[in-house]
């Protein structure tokens, strides 16, 4: 008996096709970002050739806030025909978070603000998955409303590409 297969996983360009069983999907990528200070309208990934379904995204505190009352946000500007769309609510306090926290989005809805997971936590939930967010090629930027911060993040992507052609790379 024939094994079904689509072709549902390309994984980047000049990787060939990858095929996997029909209710198998392709295997989530990720990028990161170096630490710096969160700023408003700042780039951090910009997404080339393709959209992709974001699976998670995460903000990691490397070295520790002051007692600023920043909020993060995150969205995305499309390449072709897209307009600066928010797809997350505000944060809760980013002040005196600690280094190894975290802020996670929170799929359940594009105003839905991320959950923050504090230190002496060495495991988090990861974000609700109820369906991920299709972004299409274009920019993801934060947006950080009091102030910026003082300590540094790294942020962390992962994502599933919906395009053979669709590569994420981190602005710094």
């Amino acid at each position: 008996m024939a094994q079904n297969i689509a072709n549902v996983g390309p994984v980047g360009p000049a990787t060939g096709m990858q095929y996997y069983p029909v209710g198998y999907s392709a295997p989530a990528l990720a990028a990161t970002t170096t630490a710096a200070t969160l700023v408003s309208g700042t780039t951090i990934f910009t997404i080339t050739g393709g959209p992709l379904l974001v699976t998670n995204l995460v903000s990691l505190c490397v070295t520790a806030n002051d007692t600023t009352a920043s909020t993060i946000r995150w969205s995305a500007d499309a390449t072709i025909g897209g307009t600066a769309t928010t797809f997350t609510g505000a944060s809760a306090t980013l002040a005196s978070l600690a280094a190894g926290d975290m802020v996670i989005c929170n799929f359940t809805a594009l105003a839905t603000a991320p959950d923050i997971m504090s230190t002496g936590t060495s495991a988090a939930l990861g974000a609700i998955l109820t369906r991920g967010i299709i972004l299409q090629a274009g920019i993801i930027t934060t947006t950080i409303a009091v102030g910026s911060t003082t300590g540094t993040w790294n942020h962390i992507l992962s994502y599933v590409p919906l395009s053979s052609l669709t590569v994420v790379t981190p602005a710094f």
